[in-house]
């Protein structure tokens, strides 16, 4: 993980860089902006894999020695399926759409937006995969 972390710090010094460069030669807000956005989101990644890295055990990536079948094994949990990102995409959909067509769509959206929400929060507590 360590190396995560040094490509996301020197990737924020080229942000820097190129917000810099962009803004003075520009004079442009909105990209100059974005790049400033994006020099303080990759330190954050970077600060974070840095510090994460310090804490937990090495990894095959850090190892110069190491082969692949070093890093091999449970990578995570995932879930199997589920169908409650469909129904939070279509009442984000109709939502977004709101805005454009007007505004009484919201009403159809919201039962949606909750209802998925409340589905995708609470599906490992009913069911096949119920805990016991």
């Amino acid at each position: 993980m360590k190396i995560q972390g040094k490509m996301f710090m020197w990737l924020s010094l080229f942000f820097l860089a190129m917000a810099v460069v962009y803004g003075l030669w520009s004079k442009e807000p909105v990209g100059t902006t974005a790049l400033v956005l994006s020099f303080g989101l990759s330190i954050m990644i970077g600060f974070y894999l840095g510090f994460t890295a310090r804490r937990v055990d090495v990894g095959a990536q850090d190892n110069k020695e190491a082969d692949v079948a070093d890093d091999a094994g449970e990578v995570g949990f995932f879930s199997p399926h589920s169908w409650q990102p469909l129904v939070l995409a279509a009442g984000g959909a109709f939502a977004f759409a709101g805005v454009a067509i007007g505004w009484w769509l919201m009403y159809f959206s919201a039962p949606l937006l909750l209802f998925g929400l409340w589905g995708w929060v609470f599906e490992y507590y009913r069911g096949e995969n119920r805990t016991q």
